[in-house]
């Protein structure tokens, strides 16, 4: 029987789904995960926002205060994705063009009841391909000491120290990183 064309995957709009292990290897469960691209800040992804400035109000005794405008998450230039597990959304990250050939990852979260399983590592290799895909030559990211687990990720994925940029490049707990893509 053929599929209505409504079914089939339409490029990079179609979910993908990962499988997953707990952090000593085993398959889990609950171990499908699908990556799906939403609107910044709409209806699904507003509370998963909510949560990321709740964090960091507890880590750093205040919310991100960067400017963030949820056009620059939309297509062609930007992407916000969102890992779901057992259907609910508990991963978000996002790109937004920074400059000429580059593009800047935002609002990389995982909830805390899901972390150690591979979403942030997932997201991120997603995201790069995204930018790869698009053309870009360079991703960047600013994360703070608050997150030192962040910057294990992103270390541990190749990234590198760069110049300060952005709302908080004179803050000493800013850390600046950048990967060639």
């Amino acid at each position: 029987m053929e599929q209505s064309r409504a079914d089939q995957p339409r490029g990079d709009q179609a979910p993908t789904d990962h499988a997953f292990a707990d952090p000593a290897g085993r398959p889990t469960a609950d171990a499908a995960v699908v990556l799906r691209e939403l609107a910044y800040g709409g209806g699904s992804t507003a509370a998963l926002i909510a949560a990321i400035q709740q964090e960091l109000i507890e880590r750093y005794g205040g919310p991100d205060e960067t400017p963030v405008d949820p056009a620059d998450f939309a297509p062609p230039d930007g992407v916000f994705l969102v890992a779901q597990r057992a259907g609910e959304i508990v991963a978000c990250a996002g790109l937004r063009r920074h400059g000429e050939d580059a593009v800047e990852l935002k609002r990389m979260y995982v909830r805390p009841a899901h972390r150690r399983t591979g979403l942030g590592r997932l997201l991120l290799g997603a995201l790069e391909e995204h930018a790869r895909r698009s053309g870009h030559r360079q991703l960047v990211l600013e994360t703070g000491t608050g997150q030192p687990e962040a910057i294990a990720l992103y270390e541990s994925a190749g990234y590198l120290p760069v110049p300060p940029f952005g709302h908080y490049a004179d803050a000493p707990e800013s850390r600046s990183y950048g990967k060639a893509l």
